[in-house]
């Protein structure tokens, strides 16, 4: 069996270079934090203890069958959380939900995936992201040591988005149907994700280009 190799990020500097879950509005870094402060509790031995048995499926959590050996065999089963069309991620803070546009962009392509022991204990937990409608990135797939969610457990929102490099500037970058991005200024990004655009002149006509992956589907993730 050959076997499949995931990079750990171990603290916020890792995390940072990691790019997981940047720009808005991607929601990936709010997982995260969700999931450190909130779905694990830590134990006096320093193990991840779930508040809640994944296999109830709140929050959108469901069994994940690693069918693209995303992930290392580790003999326990893996579950899988993020998905914000589910209906019941609606269960989810909305500070996780909140800029989830619905639109053709990069708002739902974010997940969390944990292995789980028997006893309610939390072995593995991994981020990844969609490449496509069907299949995530191995690129972009690395687990998520104890030490970092632990660091996590520490901070606020507002300090981990901005230890974690959730810039609040970002550029507005919009591709239409067919159509190439129009000129942008920057726009203001609000620590839990939203945005308001600056002002800018009337945007001008421009050229059609060839259609790129999105385009092509009617929804994403």
């Amino acid at each position: 069996m050959v076997q499949v190799q995931v990079q750990a990020l171990n603290n916020m500097e890792e995390l940072r270079a990691s790019r997981f879950g940047r720009p808005s509005p991607r929601h990936g870094l709010k997982l995260i934090f969700w999931f450190a402060n909130d779905y694990i509790a830590i134990k006096n031995d320093n193990q991840m203890v779930a508040n809640y048995d994944p296999k109830e499926e709140r929050f959108g959590f469901h069994y994940f069958m690693n069918s693209e050996k995303l992930l290392p065999y580790v003999g326990k089963p893996f579950y899988e959380v993020g998905n914000l069309h589910l209906p019941a991620s609606k269960s989810l803070p909305k500070y996780v939900r909140k800029y989830n546009t619905g639109d053709k962009d990069d708002s739902n392509m974010d997940r969390l995936i944990i292995s789980m022991r028997p006893d309610m204990t939390v072995d593995k937990v991994y981020v990844t992201q969609h490449e496509d409608l069907s299949n995530f990135d191995p690129v972009n797939t690395n687990r998520i040591s104890r030490g970092l969610l632990m660091t996590i457990r520490g901070q606020s929102l507002e300090i981990f988005l901005k230890e974690a490099g959730y810039s609040t500037h970002e550029k507005n970058v919009i591709m239409h149907q067919g159509i190439a991005p129009r000129e942008s200024g920057d726009i203001k990004i609000d620590m839990e994700g939203g945005s308001r655009a600056a002002p800018r002149a009337a945007p001008r006509a421009a050229p059609r280009a060839a259609p790129g992956f999105w385009d092509s589907y009617c929804t994403i993730l």
